[in-house]
């Protein structure tokens, strides 16, 4: 994160801002503090229904969510101004924290560490192909320049399993072997390879002579850094919890925050990336025994939950509806160059080595890649940074992952069982019953 804001310090200068529509040009309404508070709580209490209300329909909360913040934006009947996108990547990064430590200490090690292989391939090779195949469809419909489009196919490229187990269980599917698991693992740790990839993609913008050759080694040690943090601070949160005042204790909620936060913002003060830092923090804290784990897994849940109402309902209230008219065509041919090439040509080709896993558990991960909120998040990054054409990309990714979780969504459950990997019966299996969705 420091790589990245300091490379769009680099880049905002003037000739590089993008124009944006009257709309952005004003300022946020002046209220009364209890007003405002009151319009907050009100605002949070009905995007949890609208959530609510998609997810019986098969569709991710998300869209409840951003829908909601969309009707309370600037083209909606709230009329809510808002187009801060450097505090949305603020408030988008402080919720993605708590989002992946609670991931994290959900995830059981015994369910998905027969998929630890697998999975990092997907994670790192296949986000990388998959951002290349739509770095090539965004240069051929966008007119970007290639440096532009792989920014693009960066900031798409990382998985959101958080929707799809939603789905699953909204829908009562369970998913036989060990595709939940791939799917699990795979989102949990593809995201801080989207994040490094749009770091570099920023950087060879700003300086188009950059070596690619020269990051792997950065990369290398943002990953390590970032583990290694995530493991100490993964292991020093049940030690410190085991402690006779801490093990009922309302201050062990407040320890379990604290634990999140410094595992990000230790990580990436050495140069780690603090993203996979707060997940393994949370995947080891989550799989150790100590008294308190299973109140602190339900609390960390909550607050992912409120994470994400806080961050879709915050990016819906920056998002103009009539800005994405324009962009509805490439937006189109983008998603489903995504959906129907990139994906599945990137699973494929990262799991061809593992003969455990059959075309048809390939065809599901395939198809159950939908976007959630790190793209739009990241999407926020070209924004601040002032690259050309990102306010294209911004409505752009918004596009995607809105049209993402329309298809993919409802279609989930007919998929799996059209390729036999599906079934009703209960119980769940023993991912999916301990996996709550966020």
């Amino acid at each position: 994160m420091a790589r990245v804001r300091l490379i769009a310090a680099t880049l905002h200068r003037p000739g590089l801002a993008n124009p944006r529509p009257k709309c952005f040009e004003r300022g946020m309404l002046n209220v009364p503090l209890p007003i405002a508070l009151l319009v907050i709580g009100t605002l949070l209490l009905t995007t949890v229904i609208a959530g609510t209300l998609t997810s019986r329909f098969g569709l991710p909360a998300l869209i409840g969510f951003l829908g909601l913040g969309m009707l309370a934006g600037v083209d909606g009947p709230g009329a809510i101004e808002f187009s801060d996108y450097q505090l949305t990547q603020g408030v988008g990064v402080a919720c993605l924290i708590f989002i992946l430590f609670s991931g994290g200490m959900d995830t059981s090690w015994q369910a998905v560490k027969r998929m630890v292989r697998p999975a990092l391939v997907l994670a790192t090779f296949g986000v990388l192909i998959s951002a290349l195949i739509t770095a090539s469809a965004a240069v051929l419909l966008l007119k970007f320049s290639w440096f532009q489009g792989f920014l693009l196919g960066s900031v798409v490229a990382s998985t959101d399993a958080a929707a799809v187990f939603a789905i699953l269980r909204s829908t009562g599917l369970d998913l036989e072997g060990d595709v939940p698991a791939l799917i699990e693992l795979e989102s949990g740790t593809n995201d801080p390879m989207a994040i490094f990839m749009v770091g570099a993609a920023l950087l060879f913008i700003a300086q188009p002579g950059a070596s690619a050759l020269g990051l792997l080694p950065d990369f290398a040690g943002q990953m390590a850094m970032g583990v290694a943090v995530g493991l100490g601070i993964g292991w020093l949160l049940p030690e410190l919890l085991k402690r006779k005042h801490y093990r009922s204790s309302g201050l062990a909620f407040v320890i379990s925050i604290a634990a999140a936060l410094i595992a990000y913002g230790l990580a990436e003060l050495i140069g780690g990336n603090g993203f996979l830092a707060a997940y393994i923090a949370g995947l080891v804290a989550g799989n150790r025994s100590y008294a308190a784990r299973r109140i602190i897994s339900t609390f960390q849940d909550g607050l992912a939950w409120l994470g994400q109402v806080v961050m879709f309902l915050t990016l819906g209230l920056l998002v103009a509806p009539t800005n994405l008219v324009d962009v509805i065509v490439p937006g189109l041919g983008i998603t489903f160059v995504l959906m129907l090439v990139a994906r599945p040509v990137s699973v494929f080709i990262c799991l061809a080595p593992f003969r455990s896993l059959d075309w048809r558990a390939k065809l599901f991960v395939s198809w159950a890649g939908l976007r959630g909120a790190v793209p739009i998040v990241l999407a926020t990054f070209p924004m601040v940074a002032g690259v050309p054409g990102a306010f294209t990309i911004f409505n752009i990714v918004f596009f995607v992952v809105l049209l993402s979780s329309v298809i993919q969504g409802p279609s989930m459950k007919w998929v799996a069982k059209r390729l036999g990997i599906g079934a009703d019966d209960k119980p769940r299996s023993a991912l999916l019953a301990r996996r709550q969705p966020l």
